[in-house]
């Protein structure tokens, strides 16, 4: 779970790449081919390649528990006021050209656009993308103040077993040049429109968008990626780019899209372009849009390609549909495996303690991290719900998230306000507050959706390139269909937080607590009421009440109700009495499901009003009828549990106390 922020904005810039099906080049052994170029040619190449950088990070919102130690990091790193991404070379007439992916890492960037810097340290805006292809990988663009100087001459038909030079930025030091031999042609491998050249010249990260060069430094390709099993990069022929459409970006790409509780991808094809020359923020802006609708698009194709398996609708649901009720305070999300059945996934791996009784138990389910925070006593009800700040605090104080210095780690303290926030009802009627925090020295953004509990919150959150932001919030919104978590909290907590309409779901509207401590407590929701009076059980503002919700369906239509509701003395003490509501098992579960209905038809053991001992503790359990008549759908149980040992009737007269008042108040 832990926050591991690169040691600077590089790494999260190349899982960008990946985002766009690139492949991030590693570093590669240098095999001497051929005596290097001609000095004065070296120079002209020199003079003709620039490196493409992005501002770093001016303002950071983020504090810290003590003074950054830049000191620990390289001169060049710390006195850098850009960051270099890939390499660009000129061809002449202020047209210039890198790899597509190495510009759109800046798409979404929170810092400013890309430039290029030459081997002085002067630094050139770009003016206006003229060419650009996703598939082919390359984009080319002017600038507005371009340098007067060398440009590369090109070679359209390069003779194979060649020796030629790749040129490039290499891991961010400045223009490299090194030797290798063109080896290869090999199609390109979507539909063959074309061919990559394959080359053994070294490459590293930052090559991207370098020239790949003849023995005369005339430009054979566009540097692009290396293979992921053997020492042979590959280039785009020079004469793509030339021959590619003016004035147009061209966008035609495979690309697969999923959601984290599906076991299977939605594929389809990235279509679309649109009319060149266009600023680099119009550019940016029209690409993010056509990406942005295109997954929006694949999500929605997605669940209609599963329309009725889809929980709750779907008969693999029924096993989560007709089970006992249980208690899960932590989150888990509902899932879909290859069995074609839905089932919980997700389970707390790490918990801090606060101050005040308070924690964060954390875990994760494919993309998300998964926690429920639970509020410190002496944090005030109103300020933690409705202060975004001071719940991401609190979070941080769990030390997950920290940002690399070097070889040291500092803990991130606060994030401050956020940079947005919005409000977000799921499926099921509940609340969600969603929340996003900006992270310029990675260029990252936190997206955090909360879910008022009683205790606390419980929270799906994702760190991602700031371009993935769009599609975090739409993964994440789909998610929330499939999130469950129960209610929990000391019956102080639940009034505050029935008092506060703001946080409460649909199927809590009408759910009224009555405590009025040291002598009874009533409880009322949509499905039951019952009350008790403190001989059965000490009512005090200590008790936990926890509230289990199941999903319920009439038709085609299904709402989440109250199944389960239990109070305790406190955390710990086994004392506790408990409402639990079951549902008849549908035809295609097996004979468990069967035979535990059967119990409760017949209020057999343990459920026959009779109290009997497990372990050191005494329990007595009654089927309540709901009185319809006929075959029964659904039945209630009441339960009450107490330390030590006690005589059958006073058990009983226990159990006679929780049953008295109760109602049921949906058949």
């Amino acid at each position: 779970m832990h926050h591991a922020p690169a040691k600077d904005r590089g790494l999260l810039r190349w899982a960008a790449f990946a985002l766009l099906g690139a492949i991030a080049f590693l570093s590669a052994s240098h095999r001497t081919w051929a005596a290097s170029p001609d000095p004065s040619l070296v120079a002209k190449i020199n003079a003709a390649t620039f490196e493409v950088v992005i501002p770093r990070a001016t303002d950071d919102p983020l504090s810290y528990e003590k003074p950054l130690p830049l000191d620990l990091l390289p001169y060049q790193e710390r006195t850098d006021k850009y960051f270099s991404v890939g390499t660009a070379f000129a061809l002449g007439n202020n047209r210039y050209i890198t790899a597509g992916h190495v510009l759109m890492v800046a798409v979404g960037d929170l810092t400013g656009p890309p430039a290029l810097r030459d081997a002085s340290g002067h630094v050139y805006a770009i003016d206006k993308i003229e060419k650009f292809s996703l598939q082919q990988d390359f984009v080319m663009f002017s600038l507005k103040n371009p340098p007067s100087g060398n440009t590369l001459d090109v070679n359209t038909k390069p003779d194979l077993n060649s020796v030629v030079y790749a040129v490039g930025n290499a891991l961010g030091t400045g223009v490299v040049i090194r030797d290798g031999l063109y080896t290869s042609d090999t199609p390109e491998e979507e539909n063959g429109r074309w061919k990559w050249m394959r080359f053994s010249a070294a490459a590293s990260p930052g090559n991207s968008g370098g020239p790949l060069l003849d023995q005369d430094g005339k430009v054979i390709g566009v540097v692009l990626m290396k293979s992921a099993n053997e020492n042979l990069n590959y280039a785009l022929p020079i004469g793509e780019v030339l021959n590619a459409p003016d004035n147009r970006a061209m966008i035609d790409k495979q690309m697969s899209y999923q959601l984290d509780v599906l076991d299977d991808d939605q594929n389809g094809h990235f279509k679309a372009q649109f009319a060149l020359p266009a600023s680099y923020a119009d550019f940016s802006a029209t690409y993010l849009k056509l990406q942005n609708d295109f997954n929006e698009q694949q999500l929605k194709a997605l669940l209609q390609q599963h329309g009725g398996e889809l929980f709750p609708r779907g008969a693999g649901s029924n096993r989560i549909l007709h089970d006992a009720p249980q208690l899960s305070f932590f989150p888990t999300l509902i899932v879909h495996d290859r069995s074609g059945q839905w089932e919980y996934a997700g389970r707390e791996l790490h918990r801090v303690p606060l101050s005040g009784n308070g924690y964060v138990a954390s875990g994760y389910v494919g993309h998300n991290f998964l926690m429920h925070l639970r509020r410190p006593d002496d944090v005030k009800a109103g300020a933690f719900y409705h202060d975004p700040k001071l719940m991401m605090d609190l979070v941080l104080k769990t030390g997950y998230w920290y940002r690399q210095v070097g070889p040291e780690k500092i803990k991130i303290t606060s994030m401050g306000k956020p940079a947005t926030e919005s409000d977000y009802v799921d499926a099921w009627q509940r609340h969600w507050k969603i929340l996003t925090w900006d992270e310029p020295h990675i260029n990252a953004v936190v997206v955090l959706f909360a879910l008022p509990v009683p205790d606390g919150y419980a929270l799906m959150m994702r760190i991602n390139p700031a371009m993935a932001t769009h599609d975090s919030l739409i993964d994440m919104k789909a998610l929330t269909d499939f999130f469950n978590v129960d209610y929990d909290g000391t019956l102080a907590q639940w009034k505050e937080f029935l008092d506060d309409s703001s946080l409460l779901p649909q199927m809590m509207k009408d759910t009224h607590l009555d405590a009025d401590y040291g002598k009874h407590v009533g409880f009322d929701s949509d499905s039951v009421a019952f009350s008790y009076p403190s001989s059965l059980q000490t009512v005090a503002p200590g008790n936990v009440m926890a509230v289990g919700f199941g999903y319920f369906g009439a038709g085609n239509k299904f709402t989440m109700q109250a199944n389960y509701i239990q109070i305790r003395l406190n955390e710990t003490d086994p004392d506790r009495i408990s409402i639990r509501r079951h549902v008849a098992p549908s035809l295609d579960l097996d004979d468990n499901f069967k035979e535990a209905w059967g119990k409760l038809l017949h209020k057999q053991h343990p459920y026959d009003g009779i109290a009997y001992s497990d372990g050191d503790e005494m329990d007595i359990a009654t089927v309540i009828d709901a009185g319809t008549g006929g075959a029964p759908a659904e039945l209630y149980t009441a339960f009450y549990a107490t330390q030590g040992t006690h005589k059958p009737e006073e058990m009983k007269a226990k159990l006679d106390l929780l049953t008295k008042q109760f109602k049921i108040k949906s058949p």
